[in-house]
């Protein structure tokens, strides 16, 4: 039986909610997912509702947790989360973690997965991308994130804006170390 694992996942205001939706679809697929500590902030919010998304809350593995909750679980670096992803994940989130400046649960808890050395992972939609960008994402590479553009497989035969939205979200369970049925190029497929 696997290992039972907690997992942080979190929502901005960057456009794209279908992937949070999808990715804790997927992660609620998993038998070893113990917990999803969910945290959206108000943005995030906002552009799910305008997006028309609805997330799979009624999980009681999924725990959710205000934006401003400093007290909340995902702040400590003693409640031994696993990993955490920012899906999607704002430039302006990314610049805050960047810069360590912990001024919500979301960017408080990157924090605490960096400073633990566990995954974090920033799946960004954002393009073009500026000079500021480009240096608060290398600057994160380079304290141990792991950023993931949101930008879909087009090789993996799509057939409609869910399973090419997919093609992001499952590169993500794999990165999380989620054993899910998924889509692994050979080489020989016809062009």
């Amino acid at each position: 039986m696997a290992r039972k694992r907690k997992f942080v996942v979190a929502v901005t205001g960057a456009s794209g909610a279908l992937y949070a939706r999808l990715l804790l679809e997927e992660l609620l697929q998993a038998e070893e997912v113990e917990e999803i500590a969910l945290i959206v902030s108000a943005c995030g919010e906002r552009v799910i509702e305008f997006e028309g998304v609805k997330l799979p809350l009624q999980d009681p593995r999924v725990r959710r947790y205000a934006p401003d909750d400093s007290f909340a679980p995902p702040a400590s670096g003693s409640a031994d989360y696993d990993a955490m992803v920012i899906i999607p994940c704002s430039m302006g989130c990314a610049g805050r973690i960047a810069s360590g400046v912990s001024s919500d649960l979301i960017a408080r808890s990157a924090d605490v997965m960096l400073k633990e050395r566990r995954r974090l992972l920033l799946v960004v939609r954002e393009t073009p991308l500026n000079l500021v960008h480009l240096r608060n994402l290398t600057a994160l590479t380079e304290a141990g994130a792991v950023v993931l553009p949101a930008s879909p497989s087009f090789y993996a035969g799509a057939r409609d804006i869910e399973s090419l939205c997919r093609s992001v979200t499952e590169r993500v369970t794999a990165l999380l170390g989620i054993a899910l049925p998924r889509y692994a190029w050979g080489g020989d497929e016809p062009r």
